[in-house]
């Protein structure tokens, strides 16, 4: 079953400084069919002027993934962490017991990323922060960036039930992708047209993915594909 979350389906914000869509409800006025799947409760497609940003703030017992699609992140954090992440790489804070951080557009250009948020298996970790680069090359599978599930040791790790993963599809390239009757998945189009098990899907696009031994996707045109796996 694939449940087509449209992009212009989805609730926004619109701020001087940030345009948000929500491909998750983040309060009782959202779309009430775009529930949480599992510990998967925030995905957001923010875009952050140049110059903006989030000032210092807290979180706690809360994963959150920030994979940066375009421009430069700056992140800041009360651990003493800092760092500039540029498009095409991805940060993990686990927030833990608690955590205080600012996140800013350090570029020139508008910033564009996805806010992932996972609810942690154990609320009272210890805060961590790690960076990785995502994996351009094109092909005809996911590559696994931040994981909790067994077998992903090379990933970032984190203290969650669930997998975040990305692909980078040639038009016409074809992946199956086994999921298990037991799983179910998030997919977002962040760029690009697919053809996943016949429904077509375009850029900002999303879909809950479940009850499939497998999916399977065609690239109908050069697609960027990111995907959350939860138990």
């Amino acid at each position: 079953m694939l449940l087509h979350r449209r992009y212009k389906s989805l609730d926004r914000n619109t701020l001087p400084w940030l345009r948000a869509s929500y491909h998750f409800r983040v309060d009782p006025q959202g779309n009430p069919e775009h529930s949480a799947l599992g510990p998967l409760y925030v995905w957001n497609d923010d875009e952050v002027a140049v110059g903006a940003g989030f000032p210092m703030h807290g979180h706690r017992a809360v994963e959150i993934v920030s994979y940066v699609r375009h421009g430069v992140l700056q992140h800041r954090d009360s651990l003493g962490s800092e760092g500039l992440l540029h498009g095409g790489e991805v940060q993990v804070m686990s927030a833990g017991t608690g955590i205080r951080h600012a996140e800013a557009n350090h570029g020139k250009v508008p910033l564009r990323v996805y806010q992932i948020w996972l609810k942690p298996r154990t609320p009272d970790a210890e805060p961590r922060w790690e960076t990785r680069p995502i994996p351009r090359e094109p092909g005809n599978s996911f590559t696994v960036l931040a994981s909790g599930l067994p077998g992903d040791e090379t990933a970032l790790p984190v203290n969650a039930d669930a997998r975040v993963l990305s692909a980078m599809l040639k038009a016409g390239a074809y992946l199956r992708h086994p999921l298990g009757l037991a799983r179910q998945a998030y997919l977002v189009v962040a760029s690009g047209r697919i053809d996943i098990d016949g429904e077509i899907m375009t850029m900002g696009d999303g879909a809950v993915v479940l009850g499939v031994e497998a999916t399977h996707i065609i690239a109908l045109q050069d697609s960027e594909l990111v995907m959350v796996e939860v138990a």
